[in-house]
């Protein structure tokens, strides 16, 4: 491979190129550790510029320099979607072992969770309370924020968001209430309306009532109660625990009589042998089913149910009984429910022994105090938490036989615990025993009895956790301890070579009053639908309401609220306590979740993403303009700075400004992008579904209200980003490369430019992409999707947010709908310039400015249709419309160009959709690319091709045109009496647009579609420089191009040109045969024997020169061919080649010469030749005479029947002198004659006329006496063999040529021999003759001659 030159870089213009240090001058003398670094960076620096050079060199070039900044963001957003999709799994950081890290803060400001507001219990319940006789139980349906209270027989619910909420009550039946559950109801039973079942358990009987819910005007759910008359007896079980099934419907009871497991089952209408309701007991069967356990009248003590959970996700139901023994049954279809596994407390101390044996906290005295179910969309391994009066969590885990986690289809068979979780640090005691399980891990506190006793508790996905503790027992008062995951620890852990620990924040709380219920007033927290991922609270924190836990006591429902990390850090910076607080606290969150995770976060609350508890209870936005300023500062000091990768160094493929890492700014930056948009970044932009008529309807996949909250905080993010520009390393312009110092400096803040810059396109894509969607659904969706092509219907049907914000298909799609959009207004008769416009303002993007240009001109053309293609206004509509077609050509799509094209011509506006097609074909090459292709003879495989093939599409328009002129003259002349008519007049103006088109490329293509189309005789016609042109460019490709051009100078009176084509030809390489070639040289010979004024005479002798010259050899060569096709003397096999050979090009003399014709003895051609190449060599010319001679002689004596030798000698001679034009040089009478005397003598001695050998010259036209004077030296020279007597045959020929010569001079008026002095000669010379023996006849005829020519002369 050949090294190319590179060209020299201009200073600045590449990364390459080294910067210039400011400080050269001034290098310490000494090695101090400073300069030891400087000189450390130079060498690197003169190692990074070596390897751009390195990377010029070898010219290169990295996929990632070529990615285009959509991508490249787009790229960073997906990794970051990725990174936060990776989020530890419970499994990996609860693994088998026990832990106790907890991070309690006693800073209002760090706290994970906090409370929002206390809903006090209504005054009418406190009424109702006061009447209560035998029992009143509390509790909550919090995800329908309503509290409820069951006194004695009456049930009362109310929403406790509600300042004076009212009651709903159920008071129907008579017996007291001990129980009330709301659980869904199985698909298919009830009503859509009822959409949860209320479950009362009284001393008699369990009922199921009907509830539904609506939207309440104040912003909550009002519900209403429907009795469905269904209930079934359970008097004497004392029912407690009541729990449900969300996935099946199915509902599960117990009391406080046994431990058995009962369930209500219920149905639509009542069967045989089976009524609508009835309960069934699980766990006994028999007569125990329907008798409760009684002893002689008395209860038994015997171990019941306290709490029941169900896991929907594995198909599990657990129990939790007095002796904190856990069952697990399996729910199976079909009503079944099976035990599967029987875990007694000893057993789970015998687990936890294995563990740790030091604790006092995990004994026999402690008693499980709740359950809580994790589901397999959590975690895979562990199944289930038991909290206990100690404060300790038990994770367990659940397998089946086979050694694998139980799912849905596999129940499980062992339960085994998992991870043990001990309360943290008790600060009143300092006497607690630590453990250190694994090396370099905390100390484990195992003996903290900061959680007892623990009197109930309970744990939320993804992990919260709160636990009751009653400190004082007289006062009655539970004190809260609540904790969570540390959710941006565990995600990025400090130490990566360590197992992820389960970090947790938690606060201590004081209820001030007993908690009686707990429930989730949010949705299910869920990050994922599976495990990796689930628990990432970063991810969803500007995505999903934050989590919210109600907690129902004796005085009111306390609101609990999870703390996102964006409010933690900008209440950090609100309470920080100056710039001194500031940096602490900045520098606290960079030690604990790293730089990029602040960056992100101090973005968001710049951006106004934080809340917060305000003094009146309410939630609101952090705006105080000190934290903005604040986390404004954070984000741009200490957003951290791009990273050279030296490890990458050696790598010369890659260009430097690819090694550079960005800085833990732009991870910020990406990863908060990608949470404001992980909702709607995969998903389709339309959803479609059928109606039950086969309509089609279609909807958004994300509701439009989440789609203008993202648009709103990316809006918020673009604002922040442009006003502060210039301070953020990266986005402040090239007056920022004036700080550099090193040329890694350098390379860096390109980098991070270039990272960064791409992110602020993408967000622009993305405000823009959603105001999109938005205005799309303004519109009648259906009807625009419907108006698509099917192929883009499905593409639109496919088309994520992404690909519409990133991918150049998704923005052509858009506009596609924009088109159709529009479309739809112009053939319902809206104004389309008005919606033209409404698209442009709100997403440019998809409908720029000249988009509504194009719009405009389209109604136009819609009007100018509508009145008529006859009519004068049709022609103004007509002509503005192409106004504005050309004023934004540049944005004329190959689509919109046909549909005008088209519309122009139903009109017959040819001229315009001529000069829109050229325009918009120049348009789109202004480089003028596809002519320098064209020029450069088409090579295959070059970039230009793209340019020629986009104008041709433009121009294959045109054609379409012409032939719908020809059409329209078909249909109607041009001419009526003698004026041009209104179409004709239309074709003329389109046919002079054609013609007089200056575009080279439009003129070269439309001569190849006239060539492609058989129409070579409109070409002849056309009169344009640009068709010679043409066909001299292309007369190289084929033969039909170059006899056009010969044809269009002939047809153009351009002679000399003709002949040059045609000698051109002649001489090509083009598969020709010879005869082919010759024609071409004839012709070429008379066209260029034609005269002309303005022809320059020498230019034409020359080429005159040159035709017939290589004619000669032509025909040399076609003598030859002909010859040899009947050579014998040529084997079967080598016949073929030389004939390929020689019916083609033109060989040169030496190869026909040399190969062919000396070989072969052909002595003629040989002559010939020699005539040809000016060959003057008189040796060779005779030799080859007599040689000629020769081969004649043979050739006749070898055919019997032919002609006599000495014919055959004649005829060749006389032949070869006639193609010869008796050149003195090529045909020497001097030589031939004594020749063909001698030959004569030798061998036709008195064979054929006495005067055959003189008559040949005669016949040839040799001048009389030229022969004469030849005989005449032969008669004196006294040569052998015409010595003595044989002097006469010479004296023979002298008496016949001298009588013709006689003859022939005194015609007319002719002198004697030409003159006197020749005749005296003559005379004399026949004297002499007649002394030398001549026969009688021959002596009178030399008498008579003499006589007659010496009375002509007296």
């Amino acid at each position: 491979m050949s090294i190319q030159t590179p060209q020299k870089p201009l200073p600045g213009a590449y990364i390459q190129t080294p910067a210039v240090s400011r400080f050269q001058s001034f290098q310490s003398r000494q090695p101090n550790a400073v300069s030891q670094q400087q000189n450390g960076k130079q060498q690197q620096s003169q190692a990074l510029s070596q390897q751009g050079q390195s990377v010029q060199k070898g010219g290169q070039r990295s996929e990632n320099q070529d990615i285009p900044p959509i991508e490249r963001a787009a790229k960073a957003v997906n990794e970051a979607l990725s990174e936060e999709s990776q989020y530890p799994d419970l499994d990996s950081y609860i693994g088998q072992g026990i832990s106790s890290d907890y991070e309690v803060t006693s800073q209002p400001a760090w706290a994970p969770f906090q409370k929002t507001r206390m809903h006090p219990i209504p005054d009418r319940i406190f009424e109702q309370y006061n009447r209560a006789q035998v029992s009143t139980i509390m509790g909550l349906f919090a995800d329908f924020n309503h509290a409820w209270v069951a006194i004695d027989n009456a049930l009362y619910l109310w929403d406790y968001t509600h300042p004076n909420p009212d009651l709903v009550s159920f008071e129907e039946q008579p017996h007291t209430i001990t129980a009330v559950r709301l659980v869904k109801p199985r698909a298919g039973v009830f009503v859509p309306a009822v959409i949860r079942l209320l479950v009362v358990a009284t001393t008699a009987d369990i009922i199921i009532i009907g509830l539904s819910a609506q939207p309440a005007p104040h912003g909550g759910q009002s519900i209403a109660l429907y009795s469905l008359k269904m209930s079934a007896p359970v008097k004497g079980l004392d029912i407690n625990v009541i729990e449900g099934s969300d996935l099946t419907g199915r509902i599960f009871f117990s009391g406080r009589v046994s431990d058995d497991v009962y369930e209500f089952t219920y149905q639509q209408e009542e069967r045989w042998f089976q009524n609508r309701c009835t309960k069934v007991n699980h766990t006994q069967k028999g007569y125990s089913t329907f008798t409760p356990a009684t002893f002689f009248g008395q209860r038994a003590q015997q171990e019941t149910v306290v709490q029941m959970v169900a896991d929907d996700s594995r198909r599990l139901l657990y129990t939790l009984s007095s002796r904190s023994k856990i069952r697990t049954f399996h729910m199976k279809g079909n009503g079944v429910l099976d035990l599967v596994i029987t875990k007694p407390l000893g057993q789970t101390l015998s687990n936890v022994g294995h563990m740790t044996s030091q604790s006092e906290l995990i004994s026999p005295s402690m008693a499980i105090m709740s359950i809580s179910a994790i589901t397999a969309q959590e975690a895979t391994k562990t199944h289930l938490m038991a909290s206990t009066s100690t404060g300790c969590r038990i994770f367990m885990s659940a397998t089946s036989s086979y050694g694998n986690y139980s799912s849905s289809s596999n129940a499980p068979t062992s339960m085994q615990v998992q991870h043990v979780k001990f309360p943290p640090a008790d600060t009143t005691t300092s006497n607690s025993t630590q453990v250190t399980p694994y090396a370099n891990t905390p100390n484990i506190n195992t003996s903290s009895r900061s959680l007892f006793p623990t009197r109930n508790a309970i744990r939320y996905a993804p992990g919260y956790f709160l636990a009751f503790i009653v400190k004082d027992q007289q006062s009655g008062t539970d004190l809260l301890f609540v904790s969570g995951p540390d959710t941006a620890r565990i995600a990025r852990p400090q130490d990566q070579q360590r197992l992820t620990r389960y970090a947790e924040l938690a606060l201590w709380l004081n209820l001030g009053s007993r908690a009686e219920d707990v429930g989730l007033a949010t949705e299910p927290f869920s990050a994922s639908f599976s495990p990796v991922g689930f628990g990432n609270e970063l991810a969803v924190q500007f995505d999903k309401p934050t989590s919210e836990i109600a907690i129902l006591t004796n005085t009111g429902v306390h609101m609990l609220r999870r703390r996102r990390l964006v409010d933690i850090f900008a209440a950090a910076l609100r309470l920080g306590g100056g710039d001194e607080g500031l940096e602490g606290e900045v520098k606290k969150f960079i030690r604990h979740y790293g730089p990029g995770e602040t960056a992100s976060t101090a973005l968001a609350v710049a951006c106004g993403q934080a809340f917060d508890v305000t003094s009146d209870s309410r939630l609101a936005r952090i705006l105080d303009t000190d934290v903005l300023e604040h986390a404004r500062k954070a984000f741009i000091e200490y957003g951290g700075k791009p990273m050279f990768n030296e490890n990458s160094m050696l790598d010369q493929s890659m260009p430097a400004i690819d090694l550079v890492q960005p800085s833990p700014r732009h991870r910020g930056l990406a990863r908060y992008i990608s949470r404001l948009v992980r909702s709607v970044w995969k998903a389709p932009i339309i959803k479609e579904m059928l109606t039950p008529t086969g309509g089609l309807i279609i909807s958004s996949s994300v509701p439009m209200v989440k789609l203008k909250e993202i648009s709103q905080d990316l809006t918020k993010l673009k604002e922040f980003l442009n006003v502060n520009r210039s301070f953020i390393e990266g986005l402040a312009g090239p007056e920022a490369l004036g700080n550099v110092k090193t040329k890694q400096d350098e390379v860096c803040l390109q980098a991070e430019h270039r990272a960064l810059h791409a992110l602020v396109v993408l967000i622009d894509n993305i405000i823009e992409g959603l105001a999109f969607v938005l205005v799309l659904y303004d519109e009648k969706i259906e009807e625009t999707v419907l108006s698509l092509a099917n192929e883009v219907r499905q593409q639109v049907r496919n088309l994520s947010y992404e690909d519409l914000c990133t991918t150049a298909l998704g923005k052509q799609l858009a506009k596609d709908l924009v088109k159709a959009i529009v479309n739809r207004n112009i053939l319902s008769g809206s104004n389309v310039e008005t919606v033209a416009e409404a698209l442009r303002r709100r997403c440019g993007s998809f409908c720029s400015a000249d988009d509504v240009v194009i719009f405009k001109a389209q109604e136009y053309v819609k009007r100018g249709s509508e009145a008529g293609a006859d009519s004068d206004v049709c022609r103004d509509y007509l002509n503005e419309s192409l106004r504005l077609f050309k004023q934004v050509i540049g944005s004329l799509s190959m689509e919109q160009l046909h549909w005008i094209t088209e519309n122009y011509v139903s009109l017959q506006f040819y001229a315009g959709s001529v000069q829109l097609c050229l325009n918009k074909a120049r348009e789109s090459d202004r480089g003028g690319r596809a002519l320098t292709w064209i020029q450069e003879g088409r090579p295959s495989g070059d970039k230009r091709i793209e340019a020629f093939e986009y104008r041709r599409r433009c121009y294959d328009l045109v054609h379409q045109v012409i032939l719908s002129l020809e059409r329209s003259r078909m249909e109607s002349p041009d001419m009526v009496d003698g004026h041009l008519t209104l179409a004709g007049r239309r074709r003329e103006e389109a046919a002079d647009e054609i013609d007089t088109s200056d575009d080279e490329v439009f003129q070269t293509d439309l001569y190849d579609w006239y060539l492609q189309e058989n129409r070579s005789d409109r070409l002849l016609e056309v009169e344009s420089p640009y068709v010679i042109t043409y066909l001299e460019r292309r007369s190289s490709d084929g033969i039909a191009h170059a006899d056009l051009l010969w044809k269009y100078h002939l047809q153009h009176e351009r002679y000399q040109d003709a002949a040059m084509v045609q000698l051109a030809l002649a001489k090509s390489q083009f598969v020709l045969s010879l005869d082919q070639r010759i024609n071409y040289l004839g012709n070429a010979k008379t066209n260029a024997s034609t005269t002309r004024p303005g022809i320059v005479r020498s230019t034409r002798t020359e080429v005159l020169r040159e035709v017939s010259d290589l004619l000669d050899v032509a025909n040399i060569q076609s003598d030859l061919l002909q010859r040899l096709k009947g050579e014998t003397r040529i084997t079967a096999d080598r016949r073929p080649q030389v004939i390929e050979e020689l019916d083609g090009p033109i060989l040169p003399l030496t190869v026909l010469f040399n190969t062919y014709c000396e070989p072969a003895f052909y002595f003629d051609l040989c002559i010939l030749i020699y005539e040809a190449a000016d060959h003057r060599v008189a040796s060779d010319i005779k030799a080859t005479w007599q040689n000629l001679l020769e081969s004649a002689h043979t050739q006749a004596e070898l055919a019997n029947d032919g002609p006599q030798p000495y014919e055959m000698v004649a005829e060749t001679v006389r032949t070869l002198g006639n193609r010869l034009g008796l050149s003195e040089t090529m045909f020497p009478v001097a030589d031939l004659l004594p020749m063909l005397k001698r030959y004569a003598f030798n061998f036709q001695h008195n064979v054929g006329p006495e005067t055959w050998v003189v008559d040949i010259f005669t016949d040839l036209q040799v001048p009389y006496e030229a022969i004469y004077a030849v005989l005449e030296n032969m008669f004196y020279n006294d040569e052998a063999p015409f010595q003595g007597r044989n002097r006469r045959l010479i004296g023979n020929d002298i008496v016949y040529i001298a009588r013709a010569w006689f003859q022939d001079s005194i015609r007319g008026s002719g002198t004697v021999f030409g003159g006197e002095d020749n005749a005296l000669a003559v005379s004399e010379m026949l004297h002499t003759v007649m002394q030398s023996g001549l026969d009688e006849r021959r002596l009178e005829e030399c008498q008579n001659l003499r006589m007659r020519i010496e009375n002509m002369l007296r």
